[in-house]
């Protein structure tokens, strides 16, 4: 009996948990994380040693490793445009059109409260909980856009439209709390 309610109380304790994380993304394990390991660089002799920079204390070498840089280049990108800072040139007017009636400079701390807000009101039940299962999905889906819909709102409009593959009648309609996003059919 003792047991029976140990488990109980275990299984209740488990399902009040007020984790606001709904992906799963954790192996559960303590082991090392296999994407974190980078290769270095290796060192190069310079050319003339007389003309070496100072050292500067915390800052970068040639040698650290730079992995969203050297994956950029490796699929053609400019890595330098990753320390760039400020709005390009090409987007200056659309940043100007967007802020023409004011904008909030904490709007991303808002929207990150409201999500953290929303995430805990919404999170995993209790044997989600304990099958450690994917809810964003479930979690999201009032907020999700139903693609063919906006599709059929903009078609009268004469607005150009991507083309669409017809809907299948024939196939059940997918449930919203699948792992996959998926467009809805009527």
């Amino acid at each position: 009996m003792r047991a029976i309610a140990l488990t109980m109380t275990m299984l209740l304790l488990a399902g009040c948990s007020t984790d606001p994380h709904l992906m799963n993304t954790s192996n559960g394990g303590d082991g090392p994380d296999e994407f974190g390991i980078v290769p270095t660089k290796p060192l190069q002799m310079p050319d003339d040693l007389n003309v070496l920079p100072s050292p500067t204390p915390g800052g970068g070498n040639l040698t650290d490793p730079t992995p969203l840089g050297d994956a950029v280049a490796a699929l053609g990108g400019n890595a330098g445009q990753l320390s760039a800072q400020g709005i390009g040139a090409s987007d200056g007017g659309l940043v100007n059109y967007a802020s023409r009636f004011g904008r909030d400079p904490a709007i991303r701390q808002v929207t990150a409260q409201e999500d953290v807000e929303w995430r805990s009101r919404n999170g995993r039940r209790l044997l989600e909980v304990l099958a450690r299962s994917n809810v964003y999905y479930r979690a999201y889906q009032p907020m999700t856009l139903d693609s063919w819909t906006e599709l059929e709102r903009w078609r009268p409009t004469g607005v150009q439209l991507p083309a669409a593959p017809p809907r299948d009648r024939g196939q059940p309609v997918a449930s919203p709390i699948d792992d996959a996003p998926v467009l809805r059919g009527d």
